[in-house]
């Protein structure tokens, strides 16, 4: 199992981006789905996660109403569309599968991780 995110970047307060992550080797509609972000010093959080289908989402407070998560079970990708970016929101930001079909804010809930991508926000 492979998980590829990208989109990762520098941006100023207020802007935007909007993260992709690339799976395979799973059965990618089968997956719950989740991101999470690490900034220096702290421990991985959670951001977002959405079920199998798409039917289903949950986000921390943190980015609730900024963020969106989604997915393309038909490219086997997931994204996170981010929006009104704050220098708080500066971190690796990393995609995750579980084998569950449904969401999960719990970090120890995925099996699968990808590798990171940046996230600076600048002010």
């Amino acid at each position: 199992v492979q998980l590829q995110a990208s989109g990762g970047g520098q941006v100023q307060t207020g802007g935007s981006l909007r993260l992709s992550c690339a799976a395979s080797g799973l059965t990618f509609g089968r997956y719950g789905l989740g991101w999470f972000r690490q900034a220096p010093g702290k421990e991985r959080e959670f951001i977002a996660t959405i079920t199998w289908n798409g039917g289903s989402t949950l986000y921390s407070d943190p980015v609730k109403g900024r963020f969106t998560i989604s997915r393309d079970n038909d490219k086997n990708t997931v994204y996170l569309q981010m929006t009104s970016l704050k220098p708080e929101d500066t971190a690796v930001y990393y995609c995750a599968a579980r084998t569950s079909p449904f969401e999960s804010i719990s970090v120890y809930e995925y099996d699968y991780w990808g590798q990171g991508t940046q996230v600076t926000v600048s002010s």
